[in-house]
């Protein structure tokens, strides 16, 4: 987690003085559950809030102590004891460190997809206003990285979109999937500690209770969590390099915002390279890298090993900062991506109307030609056109077997543009809805 690549909301959630101010929440919401069932004194449980509930703690003080105790858990009740005093002996009562550790990462995830998931709602504004705005902007339709046949931008966006809304449906289950609360003691088994005091912890901190934490929460929660983060993070590669390749110098149908006194290169002043979108396709590998590791965390030992930690404590923070960051980014890509419909156009005729051949294809298959036939009267016209030898519509109308077929006004009708854009209305009403 570096300052570049970080938005101050999304940092402050992984700050110590709130991961401490967490923890203290916990230990004082079990506290107040032992003394509504009887187990400590209520008063006691009332002056852990008054003496500890407003304190900003002394995260040098803690990690003072903890480099006596090496043990971060000990290290802040022993902070927490110098405000609260002698009640301090009912905090932690029947707990054990994963039940504060694990409650807490909870906390901080579900916070943390909250940014994530606005961040996403974020970005399918930007993509709905640009996808409506050139809905009927046509460009050509690339496969293998060779021209294929019409589309309009709009179209391209209302994919993303269409995939944005699938992100966010993602990350909605996984939040769901790991706001779970385990205050269950040592490996799990409440033997010192009531399961009501779970059940309040839980509601207290707006998340479910969890079926059953052996010692720790399971990891299956959060390996599928940070594989979700890293989809999100595969969708937003997979939208960059639609910008990136559309904004080669060959092909600048589109291309990032470049603002006043920006520079492209330090040794070319002519430069404007799309420097957003390959740095959100790096931001992108490093979030789908997390992933892994969340997954090799699942296989602890028995009840549990603290060999998941090491790793939590890394991709916690860096996963989702990271990926806060990429979606706040995209988002501007996409808001002020500069759009030009001419070299799109430029694009499409740049092929001597080999884009239509399909529908010469289908047309003489429609008048009785064989599809074999068809495909190679077809080819044998389009392969001059491809090697740049005259134009397609011109060596069809000559071709004895086609006109044998089709009549020069019946070819004309077939080289239309806006026949391929004749459904977009129905896509887009897939995707959007009728409004």
């Amino acid at each position: 987690m570096i300052p570049r690549y970080s938005r101050p909301q999304m940092v402050a959630i992984w700050e110590p003085q709130a991961r401490f101010r967490i923890w203290f929440e916990i230990e004082a919401h079990a506290c107040d559950a032992l003394a509504d069932i009887g187990v400590i004194p209520k008063e006691s449980a009332k002056a852990i809030w008054e003496k500890a509930g407003n304190v900003t703690f002394d995260v040098d003080r803690i990690d003072e102590i903890e480099r006596v105790t090496k043990h971060d858990v000990i290290a802040f009740l022993t902070h927490l004891a110098e405000f609260i005093g002698p009640d301090s002996r009912f905090v932690h009562q029947g707990m054990t460190s994963s039940d504060v550790l694990d409650t807490c990462l909870a906390v901080q995830l579900a916070r943390a997809s909250d940014l994530l998931i606005a961040d996403v709602d974020a970005l399918l504004a930007a993509l709905k206003r640009r996808a409506f705005e050139h809905k009927m902007t046509p460009v050509i339709g690339r496969s293998h990285g060779i021209h294929a046949e019409p589309v309009t931008f709009g179209l391209k966006l209302a994919q993303a979109y269409a995939e944005f809304t699938r992100c966010r449906e993602r990350l909605v289950q996984a939040r769901k999937e790991i706001a779970t609360c385990a205050i269950s003691g040592a490996v799990g088994t409440f033997a010192n500690i009531d399961p009501r005091v779970e059940e309040h912890v839980a509601a207290a901190l707006g998340l479910a209770v969890e079926p059953v934490s052996t010692q720790v929460i399971p990891r299956d929660r959060h390996a599928a969590f940070f594989a979700t983060l890293g989809v999100v993070a595969s969708c937003i590669e997979r939208l960059a390099i639609e910008v990136r390749h559309m904004q080669r110098t060959e092909v600048l149908e589109a291309e990032e915002f470049f603002s006043e006194g920006q520079k492209g290169s330090s040794a070319m002043p002519h430069k404007r390279n799309p420097v957003l979108t390959e740095n959100l396709t790096g931001l992108a590998r490093l979030v789908r890298g997390m992933a892994l590791p969340a997954m090799e965390n699942v296989a602890l030992w028995h009840e549990r090993d603290i060999s998941h930690s090491s790793v939590e404590r890394m991709i916690g923070p860096d996963a989702t900062v990271t990926l806060d960051f990429a979606l706040a980014r995209l988002t501007g890509v996409i808001d002020k991506l500069i759009v030009y419909p001419q070299n799109m156009q430029k694009n499409l005729d740049r092929l001597g109307g080999l884009i239509h051949s399909q529908r010469v294809l289908l047309a003489l298959t429609q008048k009785g030609v064989s599809r074999e036939d068809s495909y190679s009267y077809v080819q044998r016209n389009a392969m001059p056109v491809w090697r740049g030898e005259g134009d397609f519509l011109t060596l069809l109308k000559a071709d004895k077997d086609v006109k044998a077929r089709l009549s020069d006004a019946e070819l004309e009708e077939l080289f239309d543009l806006g026949y391929h854009l004749k459904h977009v209305d129905t896509i887009f009403r897939r995707v959007f809805g009728e409004a």
